[in-house]
């Protein structure tokens, strides 16, 4: 099986901000009354005053204020999927399996439309909140094993060397710039 993180890897942006603007233009009400604390927490993070997992939390935080999030999730997915690389589409397999901090609610209809495995932030789509850890770094390679226990991946695909826990397990790790997939640097 081959495993691979989602945001700049297999889709070309980041989907959690992508949805965000996207959010902000179909409910500018909703998402600009969260703003003001946003940024003070964008602030403490670039400060290192909070972990990331605390300002995700309140950058989703908008989410209480909308009516039907699976609604939005849908139409934004029915207007970004055409984001998901090429280069993915034309080597997907069915066991491929993908592994990201980006909210579970916001990723799941898109791994159904690939027709693959999903591990991600498990998010509550009415709060924000996050239910656990954040999907990140070694807390990736941690999960895939409690999901798949025994198993074995060939190949991992990251845009990422924050990921280098799960490139630590494959076979092989690439790292991703656009279409430009080059293997893993070397320690």
């Amino acid at each position: 099986m081959n495993t691979y993180d989602f945001d700049k890897t297999i889709f070309k942006s980041d989907s959690s901000y992508k949805f965000f603007l996207y959010c902000l233009t179909k409910h500018p009400v909703s998402v600009i009354r969260t703003l003001p604390k946003t940024a003070v927490y964008a602030l403490f993070y670039a400060s290192k005053k909070i972990d990331t997992k605390t300002l995700k939390v309140q950058v989703f935080s908008f989410l209480k204020h909308l009516k039907d999030v699976d609604s939005d999730v849908t139409a934004f997915w029915d207007k970004s999927f055409s984001g998901v690389q090429k280069w993915y589409l034309a080597q997907k397999k069915p066991d491929d399996i993908i592994i990201s901090a980006s909210p579970e609610f916001l990723l799941i209809p898109a791994c159904e439309r690939l027709g693959v495995a999903l591990l991600a932030t498990p998010m509550n789509k009415l709060s924000g909140e996050i239910e656990g850890l954040n999907c990140h770094d070694s807390e990736k390679v941690r999960r895939f094993y409690k999901k798949y226990p025994g198993a074995h991946t060939e190949n991992f695909y990251s845009d990422s060397l924050s990921d280098t826990p799960m490139a630590n397990i494959a076979d092989k790790a690439w790292l991703v710039n656009k279409s430009d997939i080059r293997p893993w640097p070397q320690k």
